[in-house]
């Protein structure tokens, strides 16, 4: 005989139904994202202010650099390996990734991994075709759908689950994260030139973490659902300028789904891509190598037969043929 669902479950059930969510809440994620985001409100607007000047530049540091952390490390070192990296830089790379207190490296390369080969299906983590607020952070206030993890069981993961360093880093994700996103940044600030403790938290806990965290999830959004696209216009990803300013280069999102294998994530560089500017000039310094980029050919090729239209960067030379049209 089938069991009735016991009714603090059905009432459960009427909440996911009425809100149009296709998985069952993750109500742990779920209350305390909301709980990081009232404190965002609340803690800010009490010790934000009075503020040294050295708390705010500091700030904006950390934000650049556990960014980077994110976008040159998680997305372009590991999920895609544009380009490689000498253990020192590896080891820095850790450290910054840490700072941004997002999951652990293997699950966000093996999420990322998927979204790229199923992007914007079923098995998507964050599916755009289910709304902004959904690609944007309710992805992550859900239980993974079955296609989700069907398919994530199928990505060869081999290259993270196989490299000493990173099997490290995982056993001890959450103690890095801890040290580097929280304690150490907040520290920092009373140690050095005297900050309330209060204030500190406010600066590095709540405003650097929670604008580097948005400013990320951007890229699965709105990168998804607004701009224009050169490369392909078939795909839903899009080139957004605000999207390449807030998450340092990642918003040259058509390109970066036709060519994901390049190093800049974007056919363009600009100032505000430091993901780019970083990697050069860590090759420079001889800690980053093998950086792989796609040719002016290959991107003229793919812009002229898939894009919207929109010139490209390398327009063709051959009788003032644009690249595009």
């Amino acid at each position: 005989m089938e069991k009735k669902p016991h009714a603090k479950q059905s009432w459960f059930r009427n909440i996911e139904k009425n809100l149009g969510f296709q998985n069952d809440i993750k109500w742990v994620n779920t209350i305390l994202i909301t709980l990081y985001h009232v404190l965002f409100i609340y803690w800010p607007y009490h010790y934000a202010f009075p503020v040294k000047w050295q708390t705010v530049v500091f700030a904006a540091i950390m934000y650049v650099a556990s960014g980077f952390g994110v976008t040159g490390g998680a997305h372009r070192l590991w999920t895609h390996k544009s380009y490689k990296a000498t253990l020192p830089l590896k080891l820095f790379m850790l450290m910054l990734y840490s700072s941004a207190g997002q999951n652990s490296l293997l699950n966000w390369v093996r999420d990322h991994r998927v979204h790229h080969k199923y992007s914007d299906t079923d098995a998507d983590p964050h599916n755009a075709n289910r709304g902004l607020f959904f690609s944007h952070i309710g992805w992550l206030m859900l239980k993974k759908n079955e296609a989700v993890i069907k398919r994530g069981k199928q990505i060869d993961m081999s290259d993270i689950e196989n490299d000493p360093l990173l099997r490290f880093y995982e056993k001890y994700f959450q103690w890095f994260k801890l040290l580097f996103c929280y304690y150490l940044p907040t520290m920092i600030n009373v140690w050095f030139w005297g900050e309330d403790w209060k204030t500190a938290v406010a600066w590095q806990c709540f405003l650097r973490y929670i604008t580097t965290f948005h400013s990320e999830l951007t890229v699965n959004s709105l990168a998804h659902a607004f701009g224009y696209k050169p490369y392909n216009k078939d795909l839903k990803p899009a080139e957004n300028r605000f999207v390449a300013t807030v998450a340092l280069g990642e918003g040259w999102h058509n390109y970066h789904h036709a060519f994901p294998f390049d190093y800049k994530a974007a056919e363009h560089f600009d100032f505000f891509n430091f993901g780019t500017t970083f990697i050069r000039f860590f090759e420079k310094l001889g800690l980053a190598y093998n950086l792989r980029e796609a040719t002016p050919e290959m991107i003229n090729s793919i812009a002229k037969r898939l894009g919207d239209g929109t010139p490209v960067h390398f327009p063709l030379d051959s009788e003032n043929e644009r690249a595009v049209g």
